[in-house]
């Protein structure tokens, strides 16, 4: 076992803050710097042929920056191996090329993550990958999607995007297991600090760092984080020989997220619980989608396997798409912008920005939605605007 290996052994047994902080990188033996630096090198001088100082040889293949990043995602994610990528449609990419091959088949969610969709339908069926989708919170319909002998995955995003549907980590893994799939979870909306899947029976994580992983707007960066050593070989060889990876200054970004992850991930759920409740008293507001609330059909599976209900709340208009585009237009605090999981709070009508690829499917979104990532700033003033918009 290496050094490093017995410092995360031994942050391991500690709470998620404090491996947030610590696990990962250990101190800089030389200097004593607390925080890894960035390692901005392309290749390594060899000790001889074949002698590699610390197993590094070229940045594609391993970075010091990238592999502190890798070990903390594990840590936090409680993952035999975590594998750090330029985007999250890169991870994503990288997955389905390691572990399915042309003529398989793949369950999806009904309403994925537009860039997920496309991902599917224009990227992996023209190389031979089949689909099919199925509501998430429905594991009948899940177990009636997969096709047994070719399904080989079971992708599923909890809470969706943007309909913020839950779906049950532990009863699914146990569909896929049955049917010789493996079980996926897009971890993306809650974070490892709210949600661990791996320890329920999910496979694989996936995350869009660029979120709350990041949590600052200012990477773009995606994650694999695995349950076993197969898998993970398999992975590992995937990512460098496509070589979609993160760069160390990215990595070196995330890598400061994560340290705050648990703070913000708190707040993010302190104020969203504030919008929620101003958002489901307001007359202009038909319906609003948060797993927080009691009458959300997924509630008590979220309770369950949530720590809390996140930072992600979707609401639809009395005055259908004319008046969600309106409210997008007329925020101020909330800033309308894609993406989501930043400090600052954002707003967007996803049927014609995030999920614009899905029209005309059925996984199209209502057109009177609006979806927001709810930001760590004063919770009044974000209330304030959001009142402020929906009255114009």
């Amino acid at each position: 076992m290496s050094e490093q290996q017995r410092h995360d052994t031994e942050y391991g047994k500690t709470g998620f803050e404090t491996r947030a902080i610590h696990a990962g990188y250990e101190p800089d033996p030389t200097t004593g710097a607390v925080i890894p630096p960035i390692y901005a090198t392309s290749t390594y001088k060899q000790d001889g042929v074949g002698g590699l100082r610390g197993g590094y040889e070229y940045s594609r293949s391993g970075n010091p920056t990238r592999t502190a990043l890798e070990g903390n995602l594990a840590a936090l994610e409680e993952g035999e191996r975590a594998f750090a990528f330029a985007s999250g449609l890169a991870a994503e990419d990288t997955l389905v090329r390691a572990l399915c091959r042309p003529g398989d088949h793949v369950v999806i969610p009904d309403d994925a993550y537009g860039g997920t969709f496309r991902l599917f339908d224009k990227v992996e069926r023209a190389w031979g990958l089949e689909y099919g989708s199925a509501p998430v919170s429905d594991i009948d319909a899940v177990r009636a999607a997969i096709r047994p002998g070719a399904t080989k995955l079971v992708w599923i995003e909890t809470p969706t995007n943007p309909m913020l549907t839950i779906g049950d980590i532990e009863a699914l893994a146990a569909v896929a297991h049955d049917a010789g799939a493996l079980l996926v979870v897009d971890n993306t909306f809650a974070s490892p600090y709210l949600q661990q899947p791996l320890t329920l029976g999910a496979d694989v994580v996936v995350h869009s760092t660029t979120k709350y992983c990041g949590g600052h707007s200012d990477v773009v960066g995606g994650a694999l984080v695995v349950r076993d050593a197969e898998i993970a070989e398999k992975v590992g060889f995937h990512q460098n020989a496509m070589g979609a990876v993160a760069g160390p200054f990215d990595a070196w970004l995330t890598l400061r997220g994560l340290k705050t992850l648990a703070l913000r991930m708190e707040r993010h759920s302190d104020n969203a619980e504030r919008v929620v409740e101003f958002l489901t008293s307001h007359p202009q507001v038909t319906e609003v989608v948060y797993p927080g609330l009691p009458e959300h059909p997924g509630h008590a599976v979220a309770a369950r396997q949530m720590r809390r209900f996140g930072g992600m709340v979707s609401f639809r208009v009395a005055g259908g798409e004319a008046q969600a585009l309106a409210v997008c237009d007329r925020a101020r605090i909330f800033t309308l912008g894609e993406s989501l999981g930043g400090v600052e709070s954002l707003i967007e009508h996803p049927g014609r920005m995030t999920h614009a690829s899905v029209a005309g499917t059925d996984l199209e979104v209502p057109a009177d939605l609006v979806r927001l990532s709810v930001g760590i700033e004063t919770a009044d003033d974000l209330v304030a605007d959001l009142a402020a918009a929906l009255e114009g």
